[in-house]
């Protein structure tokens, strides 16, 4: 058989996006299966019966993480892979994308006989989004090494329910968290198909997106202190507003970040809190959370410059007090560029055009590239809409991304690997 004439099956990974968007439908259209409720678990049982169907070896390890390998020749894994969790009232697509594609390539390659060099894994990882645990990407910084069984052992949701307790009912063995690690020395790639969540591909009529980075996201809480006094015996001149000292801080994160040369940086003020916050009150306290996120470490700290300078100018100006907690700074993560050029040749082969583009969203190949050189493609979303019940992408679209990936696990098979 020429195994470049090999395809998946369009139809039948259809079919598996239909079925797997069954489990915690709500009667809006959106998915309610977050992180190890119900509906999460029983779409992680039907995974593993998909698995059990094939000639794989499957097995949910200490993170609860879900894997079928396909043995080959040589005993170093190429995985594939993503999560099948979702935001509250999320969308089909973001993270069972990428698992479903995994799964159909390991039927296509069980179906034509393909007989690789080596081992082929699936993995669906344990809680990718934010979850009531507050512990995202549990998964992949798991069995890479960056969340440890000492780390969760008192995490509890707000209703008390210990992550302990929920993971050992996904199958996980929270005590011997540890244990999952995989090392460098047993893996050769990791691929991941994914939506794009935003507008690039579609606004370019571009089909298929050759993932660069993800991005680096930079979060502060700023306590904004100025002095409570009644809102109706205050002339304006007597004030110390910190409430008109945090709209201008907030102005100054949308400003800046618009300005910037570069299309990949988004800076978003998402939490305000207000005290006393009553309407015959001046605020005397605002807590702002501000987020930052761009593709190279040095544009995020030039926006945190700007914006430590804007603070100091906010402080004289309207007589308030800031104080900064720095509550993330995660450095961006670059993709294998052995890796990118492998799927745009593939692409290329095909017929299909691509671009290249960072993404602004974390991703489980961000902790995988500290274990092997990584990839990813992103798929067009329909009006750039994710975390919704409109989210959505073209089967189209969907199958030239699969044979991307399929033929890109091959050839980097053959090849043996590359950083």
């Amino acid at each position: 058989m020429n195994v470049k004439t090999v395809t998946i099956n369009a139809d039948r990974l259809a079919a598996s996006i239909h079925e797997l968007g069954q489990f915690g439908l709500n009667e809006g259209g959106g998915l309610d299966r977050t992180t190890f409720t119900e509906p999460e678990l029983k779409a992680r049982d039907w995974l593993k019966e998909q698995l059990s169907k094939l000639n794989v070896d499957v097995y949910t390890d200490e993170a609860a993480n879900i894997w079928g390998k396909r043995v080959g020749k040589k005993r170093k894994s190429i995985v594939c892979g993503s999560h099948i969790d979702t935001v509250p009232n999320g969308g089909k697509f973001d993270g069972a994308l990428g698992v479903l594609i995994g799964l159909e390539m390991l039927r296509t390659l069980e179906e034509n006989g393909i007989e690789t060099e080596h081992d082929v894994e699936l993995v669906s990882f344990s809680a990718e989004e934010p979850n009531p645990f507050g512990l995202s990407t549990f998964g992949s910084r798991a069995i890479s090494g960056k969340l440890t069984a000492q780390q969760i052992k008192d995490v509890k949701n707000a209703e008390g329910i210990r992550v302990t307790d929920a993971l050992a009912k996904a199958g996980g063995i929270p005590e011997q968290l540890d244990h999952c690690v995989r090392k460098e020395d047993e893996l050769l790639a990791y691929l991941e198909v994914h939506i794009e969540q935003g507008k690039r591909l579609v606004d370019a009529h571009v089909p298929l997106g050759v993932v660069t980075g993800i991005t680096g996201i930079y979060r502060e809480e700023l306590t904004i202190k100025g002095v409570p006094n009644h809102a109706g015996t205050t002339v304006m001149t007597d004030r110390s507003d910190a409430l008109v000292a945090a709209a201008e801080l907030i102005v100054t994160v949308k400003n800046v970040c618009t300005d910037f040369p570069k299309a990949e940086l988004v800076g978003t003020v998402g939490q305000v809190h207000v005290l006393p916050n009553a309407t015959n009150i001046i605020p005397g306290e605002v807590v702002l959370a501000v987020e930052i996120r761009g593709e190279k470490t040095e544009d995020v700290n030039k926006v945190q410059q700007e914006l430590q300078e804007k603070k100091s100018y906010v402080e004289t100006t309207y007589g308030v007090h800031i104080e900064t907690k720095v509550m993330l700074n995660q450095a961006p993560v670059e993709m294998s560029e052995y890796i990118m050029k492998t799927m745009e040749r593939q692409a290329d082969i095909a017929g299909f055009s691509t671009m290249r583009l960072g993404s602004m969203a974390g991703h489980d190949a961000a902790h995988m590239a500290s274990l092997t050189p990584s990839g990813m493609i992103f798929v067009p979303s329909v009006d750039g809409k994710s975390h919704c019940p409109e989210e959505e992408s073209s089967m189209n679209d969907i199958e030239k991304a699969a044979n991307v990936c399929l033929h890109s696990l091959l050839e980097i098979d053959q090849e043996g690997g590359s950083v």
